[in-house]
């Protein structure tokens, strides 16, 4: 089992800056804090893997976010932590034990333990340093290891709970554990999916035993063809000569198979405009499952038995559950409902217990498994409507790149005239909006505005080629499809000229700026959330996962490529802004960091531009449901000013959604865990 990290690119297909890639919805329920206003996150509780009817889950508690242990045999859930500031990190160990992150506003700290039943809190793993989660992976022989990021990049302990533990690995850059094999002989270490080194393999000496990464996939393919050619067999198709540039070849470590022996670690990987799983072992090495392939990005994980992997498949806005039975070479689909699955975890005997919602229905707790005694059921620390106010679709406008994907949710029964409109923009820029419930549609709609959620060129869910659409440069080509989704809208009579806002966060909040500045005419307001405001300062400062994923996206340093920096920047285009703006940003942060967007008030201060700004004293990954508050009433009273809307209802009631710049880079689960692929700012 192996939990956390959140600086290094992880597995499953692409990500974003900061914040987190799992959109915060309601996992197995939420507690109400002031005047209605929930924290909840749409994940599966963590179970004990020698008894079941112990788990661990992050839920409300107060307007933090906090651990708690249920135990399902008795329903009793009992809170594990109460901090200031909330604690996200928390899972247990095979004994029950829970562990939890302690950390401070810039995210770094040190794994606890607390008994199941409760008692003092001890170190987990001294005399590990203070740093960055970077992973925390055990196995059945009572071993734990766990990655620390610091300054100098990734550092492997190796111990047991309680200590003592040793460092076994040190690797410079946003790398992280990714896994313990159940016999300890192995450790595995994540780098960049594209670097040659994107997968790393340890004995626990420290002894390198394996490494490959991205470039090693079109050997492994050519030799799985050449070896089909010769058994008879038909081989897979090549690609299709001048059919565009693909992205370069990637591959994720996924973690170790929970039970077999020899250790076999299960990969994703990316080449050829298409998604696979593969695997490693010490006898076969890398192998790519060619039969089991997919057009858009995935997530996969272990079965709890045999080799079976449950794979969840991130398309056109909405997901889908596979099943992929290695040994019989079989792909079977699960009979889920149309909408998004947010989280999903196998179960011992085949079921998938899974969170299900659509931008109508909040998230709910479901499970493939047959009802009966046997079937365990999960805490309920809260309730939520059972549907969201308004009309909810989806339209296609035409694009250089293939059509560009918009969910639309409108306020019902509006007049004659179309309601003022906001954009809400995801981060990353690899994220993407989903069919699924967001607390601020929900906020905006039950206000009187539309909420349009664009999926614009480098948004994931769409495959490699629309993920890898930069042509018009970084943010540029994204502000195009915002305006040319606009002007559909408007074509459509879906929405007014003079009403038309912005709301974005994070690498959202920076396309925001950008777009106000360089097409100023068209919008009326902005609002965005702990933004990148000048992508050279925030380079300079920023976490090394970061500054990476931006040498990246430009081509090079802020040395290398300047101009390419400062085309995209919100700054350069600061004194061409018309529109009202409204930035919020957070003293702590160390993603989008304060000095930049200090700069960028300034610049504005200077142009005369009209702006409000809200100082927040966190990080850029806060779980304190006041600040979410705060953001919240300012945004919506902010944009009734200079929008108008047709109602002007309280917003109070709904749960906080992740727009709110409120979860952790990597999208963790309850436990730290990062389930879905994420490198960047949201």
């Amino acid at each position: 089992m192996t939990r956390g990290g959140t600086e290094a690119d992880v597995p499953g297909p692409d990500g974003a800056r900061a914040g987190g890639t799992r959109s915060e919805g309601t996992g197995s329920g939420a507690a109400e804090n002031e005047r209605g206003y929930r924290v909840y996150r749409p994940v599966i509780p963590e179970v004990c893997p020698a008894d079941p009817d112990r788990m661990v889950l992050t839920a409300d508690a107060g307007g933090r976010c906090e651990v708690f242990a249920h135990d399902a045999a008795t329903g009793r859930t009992r809170q594990v932590t109460d901090r200031p500031h909330g604690t996200l990190h928390g899972t247990l160990d095979r004994d029950g034990a829970v562990w939890w992150f302690d950390e401070d506003l810039e995210g770094r700290g040190v794994w606890r333990v607390q008994d199941f039943d409760g008692g003092p809190d001890t170190a987990g793993l001294p005399p590990a340093p203070a740093g960055t989660p970077r992973g925390l992976a055990m196995n059945a022989a009572g071993q734990v290891a766990a990655g620390v990021g610091g300054p100098a990049g990734l550092a492997v302990w190796l111990g047991r709970r309680g200590g003592p533990a040793r460092e076994v690995h040190r690797a410079p850059g946003p790398r992280r554990l990714a896994g313990l094999s159940p016999d300890g002989a192995l450790l595995a270490v994540a780098g960049p999916p594209h670097d040659a080194r994107a997968v790393t393999l340890l004995s626990p000496a420290g002894r390198i035993v394996a490494e490959f990464g991205g470039g090693d996939l079109p050997r492994v393919a050519a030799a799985a063809r050449d070896a089909a050619a010769g058994s008879g067999a038909s081989a897979p198709p090549r690609p299709e000569a001048g059919a565009g540039t693909p992205a370069a070849a990637r591959v994720w470590a996924r973690g170790f198979t929970p039970t077999a022996e020899p250790a076999e670690l299960l990969l994703v990987t990316e080449h050829s405009d298409r998604y696979r799983l593969a695997t490693w072992d010490a006898r076969h090495g890398l192998r790519e499952h060619a039969w089991c392939a997919f057009d858009t990005e995935i997530d996969a994980v272990w079965y709890p038995e045999a080799r079976k992997v449950l794979v969840r498949q991130d398309r056109h806005g909405r997901s889908l559950l596979h099943t992929a039975d290695l040994d019989r070479r079989t792909l079977s689909t699960a009979a889920t409902p149309p909408g998004s699955i947010p989280d999903a975890a196998p179960r011992p005997g085949g079921g998938i217990h899974y969170v299900w919602t659509d931008s109508a229905t909040p998230p709910r707790l479901c499970t493939t498994a047959a009802a009966g005694p046997a079937r365990r059921h999960p805490p309920v620390l809260g309730t939520l409507p059972e549907r969201v106010p308004g009309v909810h679709a989806e339209l296609w406008t035409p694009g250089p790149d293939g059509p560009v994907h918009t969910l639309l949710s409108l306020p019902e029964h509006t007049g004659t005239a179309p309601p003022p409109l906001v954009f809400l923009l995801h981060g990353g820029p690899a994220d993407h909006d989903r069919d699924a419930y967001d607390g601020t549609v929900h906020s905006l709609v039950a206000s009187g505005f539309g909420a349009a959620r664009v999926n614009y060129r480098g948004s994931t869910g769409y495959g490699p080629r629309w993920r890898a659409a930069f042509g018009a440069g970084v943010g540029l080509t994204q502000v195009d499809d915002l305006v040319a989704v606009r002007a559909d809208l408007l074509a459509r009579g879906l929405a007014r000229e003079g009403a038309v806002g912005l709301w974005g966060t994070s690498w959202g909040g920076a396309l925001a700026l950008l777009a106000l500045g360089v097409r100023p005419g068209l919008w009326q307001a902005g609002v965005a959330v702990k933004p990148v405001a000048d992508f050279a300062a925030a380079h300079r400062t920023g976490l090394p996962a970061l500054r990476a994923l931006d040498e990246r996206l430009f081509g090079g340093t802020p040395d290398e490529v300047p101009e390419r920096y400062a085309r995209s920047s919100p700054v350069t285009h600061a004194a061409r802004v018309t529109a009202p703006v409204l930035v919020v940003a957070a003293a702590r942060d160390t993603k989008c960091p304060p000095q930049q967007i200090a700069d960028y008030l300034a610049a504005l201060r200077a142009a005369g531009t009209p702006h409000e700004s809200l100082w927040l004293e966190s990080g850029h990954d806060g779980y304190r449901g006041a600040d979410h508050v705060a953001t919240l009433r300012r945004a919506l009273e902010f944009l009734h000013r200079h929008l108008g809307a047709a109602a002007r209802r309280t917003a109070s009631a709904a749960p906080r959604s992740d727009r709110c710049g409120a979860q952790q880079a990597g999208a963790p689960d309850p436990s730290g865990t990062v389930r879905r692929h994420s490198e960047g700012r949201r």
